[in-house]
């Protein structure tokens, strides 16, 4: 049974998408398989891997209100193990229309259970909101693993998010669990970035990833060539950065310790930057 991660913060600005797009990538990478779920009506987790979000029949917001099946929603991306339930801004109108609907809160759920067993891992999305969206991607996934970028104001509205998923585990999601928080955007040259990280680490009682992304230009370009940044640009320090957290997160599902400093990133094919590719369509009719 796949297990299903989504990736949430109501701060917008702390590399959530990012990391959805380049961990989906990287653990498709060593050949798992992967669907990655967009819920946030931005659709850049859908772009960010190669697929056109303006010229798509359905997406996610057809499947929340029920004007297709999922998998007429799912499409492939250009990264090889992984698919796409896509989202553009239709998406932005569910909180709306989803107004009176029963159960609401588990239609995401509904929908994915059915064919969770397909995949390794599904990774979720989710909005820079704690809106109806972000309560049915707890409500479907087995854990939340929280971005939080290493500046000043990084923790704040994190107490806000973590009693939104205890919520969700009392009322909705009793299995749900926090999978952990991960530090983005480090800058090795600041003071800020280390004392950020060390006052997370004294005062957060969950589990702090080993892993931190540093802040990276590749990581930046990346997605307006419509490419994960392993794919980008193989040997940027971004691109080992989330091959190590895609490790990270197989050895914590395997109840595996792992080791960040001594993992050999050897093994993977040290590709070169890649040109500017067309977007994958799939044609309204």
């Amino acid at each position: 049974m796949g297990k299903i991660i989504a990736i949430a913060n109501q701060k917008g600005g702390v590399g959530k998408t990012t990391t959805a797009i380049n961990l989906t990538s990287c653990l498709a990478e060593v050949g798992k398989k992967i669907l990655l779920v967009d819920i946030d009506p931005q659709g850049n987790a859908t772009s960010g891997v190669g697929v056109d979000k303006n010229q798509l029949e359905n997406t996610s917001y057809e499947l929340f209100i029920g004007n297709c099946t999922l998998e007429d929603c799912i499409v492939e991306s250009q990264v090889s193990n992984l698919w796409v339930l896509p989202s553009n801004v239709n998406l932005s109108g569910a909180e709306i229309d989803l107004i009176g609907v029963d159960d609401r809160e588990y239609i995401l759920k509904n929908e994915i259970d059915s064919i969770r067993d397909e995949y390794d891992f599904i990774i979720i999305d989710c909005p820079p909101s704690l809106n109806i969206l972000t309560v049915n991607a707890m409500t479907t996934a087995d854990s939340v693993l929280v971005p939080i970028q290493c500046e000043y104001y990084a923790l704040e509205g994190l107490s806000q998010l973590i009693h939104t998923i205890n919520l969700v585990q009392e009322r909705l999601n009793p299995e749900l669990d926090i999978e952990g928080v991960v530090f983005t955007m480090y800058d090795a040259r600041t003071n800020l970035s280390l004392e950020v990280v060390e006052n997370v680490k004294a005062n957060l009682r969950q589990t702090v990833y080993k892993t931190i992304i540093p802040r990276n230009i590749r990581l930046a370009e990346a997605p307006s060539y419509g490419l994960p940044i392993n794919l980008y640009d193989s040997k940027s320090i971004g691109a080992e950065s989330y091959r190590l957290l895609a490790q990270e997160v197989i050895y914590n599902e395997m109840g595996k310790e792992f080791d960040v400093n001594s993992f050999d990133l050897s093994q993977f094919d040290k590709k070169k930057p890649q040109k500017k590719k067309g977007l994958l369509k799939r044609k309204k009719k």
